[in-house]
């Protein structure tokens, strides 16, 4: 009787888990909202490993920064970038660039990073979302969060550089604000 009601707590669990998503046990002040063309990703922020970007990250998405900004880099097996008002890849915000905040956390599928130009210190508004593992990235750029649910979303970005009809970020929220 135990060895039936173990296989059915575990056959109950198959289906419940999935049905619950990545999102479930967030802190929704350091969970992101990015709300796409196919639905909503759902992202962790580490302020443990970048405490100066995540604040930056927060705060530019609590002005509405991100809020229509185009994906101008998508590079299929590689990442998806965003963040330049300008969709050049030149642009940012107007608050001053960041220090880096480089840490041991790999670059990995789903993994977020802050884009920066040749100088480490020059991060700002732009980051990238991971497609696949990117080893040689690690150490080089600051990782500041990570997709927990809607990857697949992520995978469906229109690539180009630029795409020839970017995909927007429709919106960005904090967990914590989102109503």
């Amino acid at each position: 009787m135990s060895r039936l009601f173990a296989t059915l707590v575990f056959l109950v669990s198959l289906i419940i888990l999935p049905a619950t998503g990545g999102a479930q046990g967030t802190d929704p002040e350091n969970t992101l909202f990015l709300d796409l063309k196919d639905g909503r990703v759902v992202i962790q922020l580490r302020p443990d490993l970048a405490p100066k970007h995540v604040e930056r990250i927060k705060k530019l998405t609590r002005e509405g920064f991100y809020d229509g900004i185009v994906f101008h880099r998508v590079i299929n097996g590689f990442m998806a970038q965003t963040g330049d008002p300008t969709g050049t890849g030149m642009g940012g915000s107007e608050e001053r660039d960041l220090k880096a905040e480089f840490s041991k956390a790999p670059f990995k599928r789903g993994t977020l990073g802050m884009a920066r130009s040749s100088s480490p210190n020059s991060a700002n508004s732009q980051f990238f979302i991971m497609f696949a593992d990117g080893d040689w990235l690690n150490g080089q750029y600051t990782v500041f969060g990570e997709v927990v649910d809607g990857m697949n979303l992520v995978d469906n970005i229109t690539p180009g550089e630029p795409p020839a009809n970017p995909d927007k970020i429709i919106k960005m929220q904090v967990a914590a604000d989102a109503q």
